[in-house]
């Protein structure tokens, strides 16, 4: 069975429901990695991507941050990196980075 390495990024529990989903209707065709940022944050980040891991090994990242720095840093960093990112609802133009309408 092939495995799929899925990274879901969140803020403050922001993608529970949704992990919950995967988990349930993935189940072991799926492995999971969560980054959680929970940190109290300025409403404008200079340095975004000291939030990020180094090594981010992925075939497909899920952005449910809710800092929209962050959300521009992650789709900046998966688009330069080569790996598709799904960043519903938000409004980032990169290559590979798909953002479609909640």
């Amino acid at each position: 069975m092939t495995v799929q390495l899925v990274t879901v990024f969140q803020q403050n529990g922001s993608a529970l429901s949704k992990i919950d989903g995967i988990c349930r209707f993935g189940g072991a065709g799926i492995a999971l990695t969560l980054h959680s940022i929970d940190a109290v944050l300025p409403l404008i980040l200079d340095e975004a991507d000291e939030y990020f891991p180094r090594d981010l090994s992925a075939e497909l990242v899920l952005d449910y941050l809710t800092h929209p720095d962050l959300s521009d840093e992650l789709a900046r960093l998966c688009s330069s990196r080569g790996l598709p990112l799904i960043a519903s609802g938000k409004k980032a133009r990169y290559p590979g980075v798909f953002s479609p309408p909640t």
